[in-house]
């Protein structure tokens, strides 16, 4: 089984803003995969079913960002849980620009909030991640305030460009592994 964890914040204010492009990920992937809709469960807002032969579980921390970790800390109970093995994070990532993708097997938080929050829930670095450029802070911006912000057009263009490849990503992961996926997408 393969666990697929999108970050954001929840709340309509929220949808545009580059906080909330794993969250975007995510809709693309279950939209391409046909599992239906995201339903509440718990923590989180679930959307399932077969990929490679495979259960899929997308899942969507329905807590603000710094609190993602309490819905995946959920799945550490479950038998057939590996977070080494089957877990995939997507998440934006502001030291970056806009555009370029970071997959790595595991690694710090990078001082990101959602990965922190997890990695305290999971007690482990070593999961999955698959980071999304949302541009590089301006200087003197304060950070929350650049990652709560709607992107701009072209930015927000650019990003949901690269969705159709970022889901392939998430399949090659999958089917192929992360060194794979991480030699045909990182960019």
């Amino acid at each position: 089984m393969k666990f697929i964890v999108g970050l954001g914040n929840p709340g309509a204010e929220y949808d545009a803003t580059r906080h909330n492009v794993g969250w975007w990920l995510l809709d693309r992937a279950a939209y391409d995969w046909d599992f239906g809709a995201f339903e509440r469960e718990g923590p989180a807002l679930v959307a399932a079913g077969s990929r490679h032969e495979e259960t899929v579980l997308l899942l969507k921390p329905t807590a603000f960002m710094n609190r993602s970790g309490a819905a995946v800390g959920q799945l550490r109970g479950r038998p057939d849980f590996d977070a080494t093995r089957d877990l995939m994070v997507l998440v934006d990532d502001a030291a970056i620009d806009v555009g370029k993708v970071r997959m790595r097997p595991g690694g710090s938080a990078g001082g990101h909030n959602g990965l922190k929050s997890i990695e305290g829930a999971l007690g482990t670095q070593d999961y999955a991640r698959l980071r999304i450029g949302v541009g590089r802070r301006p200087a003197g911006t304060d950070l929350a305030e650049w990652v709560l912000a709607p992107m701009p057009a072209e930015d927000e263009d650019i990003v949901v460009g690269l969705l159709p490849d970022l889901v392939e990503a998430l399949d090659v992961w999958m089917t192929e592994g992360m060194e794979a996926a991480m030699s045909r997408y990182n960019r």
